[in-house]
């Protein structure tokens, strides 16, 4: 646990209950902060007491006197939409609102450190793809090394309940914009983008918002390196926007497709091979082809990330490049299960919208593809440049039949269910193809969970 620091007889409010707001008010106690806590759930306020903590009804506006901040989990919107009643009471109060990523950042040093060899650094992520893998890769990577290293934050363990930090360590934070918006302090060592693309626009009033959610880890974090995604228009602004011209090395910028040879720093996957460029001379290549954990282009601009991430700490290209190796994937992302004669089983069960689908659909050649569940706005219809890489296509859940129509002369069958889209898949494939769930739709017609659906099918393909 990581004790907040500054807040020593304070009242601090915590709204909200879950994983992050549970372990923000035993991270207030432990900093000798009073706790009161409100949670709009019934079961959540019962669950709360019965531990000892003090409930306080926030929506009262009697119940705020002597309360010094408010504390919110992530969740809850504190500005579009429209702020919840209780973040809108402390606005109207003057009551400052933060988060626990911004108890974090002003809380993890420690007076310890002087005593350190090397110290302790952050590493964050994020971005709208790729961020829990690229995350879970730099820590891959470190752990890999030698280097001590934790992980956290909207992927793993929440900020406060990591440990305190040990000599040399390094801490590997996926942040999502949510948790970006609202922090009042970002101070990572490493900030890394990844890449944007239209995401909870409701929650950020716009995709203007929504990429200045991200931009604040960089603009107000200020980070010592700044690794960049540039194949989207906001990522070239940004590693501008951060940079001093195209020989300040403190920006590496990271693409997959395109060359990027007239920076001081950058990092690129063309063609299934990684360079890494310094003032225009190529230093390091990898071969990209042969790691399982990384299939795709997608991927290989995870790799490029992670690599210029761990590049920026202190590691050796060698040292990178042998842990991309024993990667074996985040769970349901892109994740190989096995190989069975010749046949290749892979989990994307995360790709519940149709971008992510199209990643998947452009990483393999002759899937034979498990898609469908509780399909969104536009159907499949977007994937249709994808359609030529899919020997057959077997459709589950409620938007099945809707899928089929949209998939035109691509061979498809209905087949409703996970349990009979893996025996067809399994009796038709044969050696060199792959097996693909990418359903290009979210799974609560038939699972709570894209979890759920993912391991549904990693069980029945391990029982083949």
């Amino acid at each position: 646990m990581i004790p907040v620091k500054g807040v020593s007889g304070q009242t601090i409010a915590v709204l909200g209950l879950g994983r992050s707001g549970r372990a923000t008010a035993a991270a207030l106690t432990a900093g000798e902060a009073r706790v009161v806590v409100w949670d709009d759930g019934q079961e959540a306020r019962a669950q709360a007491e019965a531990e000892g903590l003090e409930l306080r009804d926030l929506t009262r506006e009697a119940e705020w006197n002597g309360i010094s901040a408010l504390i919110t989990s992530p969740g809850i919107p504190h500005l579009y939409p429209d702020p919840h009643p209780v973040i809108a009471k402390a606005l109207a109060l003057g009551i400052p609102v933060d988060n626990d990523i911004g108890l974090f950042f002003r809380s993890f040093a420690a007076p310890d450190w002087d005593r350190f060899a090397t110290t302790p650094k952050i590493v964050t992520v994020t971005g709208s793809n790729g961020k829990s893998t690229t995350a879970a890769l730099i820590h891959h990577i470190l752990t890999s090394s030698g280097r001590p290293s934790q992980i956290g934050g909207n992927i793993g363990t929440g900020v406060l309940s990591l440990e305190p930090a040990h000599d040399c360590e390094v801490v590997v934070l996926e942040l999502s914009s949510y948790q970006t918006d609202l922090a009042r302090a970002l101070t990572p060592d490493v900030a890394v983008f990844t890449n944007l693309s239209p995401d909870h626009l409701d929650r950020h009033g716009g995709p203007g918002g929504y990429f200045a959610a991200k931009r604040r880890l960089f603009a107000e974090g200020g980070p010592d390196r700044c690794v960049i995604g540039v194949d989207e228009v906001e990522g070239r602004y940004l590693a501008n926007q951060m940079g001093q011209g195209p020989g300040d090395d403190r920006v590496i910028r990271v693409s997959s497709g395109q060359k990027l040879e007239n920076f001081a720093w950058g990092v690129f996957a063309r063609k299934g091979f990684l360079s890494e460029y310094r003032k225009g001379r190529q230093v390091a290549s990898v071969d990209l082809r042969a790691i399982t954990g990384l299939p795709g282009a997608h991927n290989h601009q995870n790799a490029c990330a992670a690599y210029a991430a761990c590049r920026a700490v202190g590691l050796a290209p060698r040292e990178i490049e042998a842990a991309f190796h024993s990667f074996g994937g985040l769970p349901h992302r892109s994740q190989t299960i096995r190989e069975l004669d010749g046949v290749r089983y892979v989990n994307d069960s995360k790709a519940t919208n149709i971008d992510a689908a199209g990643q998947a659909l452009q990483a393999f050649k002759r899937i034979r593809w498990i898609a469908g569940g509780l399909g969104k706005d536009g159907g499949i219809s977007g994937l249709q440049p994808h359609f030529g890489n899919v020997v057959k296509a077997y459709l589950i859940g409620h938007s099945a039949r809707d899928f089929a129509l949209q998939l035109g002369a691509t061979p498809h069958e209905v087949v409703e269910t996970m349990d009979e889209a893996v025996s067809r898949a399994h009796a038709e494939a044969t050696s060199g193809e792959t097996v693909l769930l990418a359903p290009a739709a979210a799974s609560f017609d038939q699972y709570p969970n894209f979890e759920k659906r993912g391991e549904h099918f990693t069980a029945l393909v391990n029982a083949l």
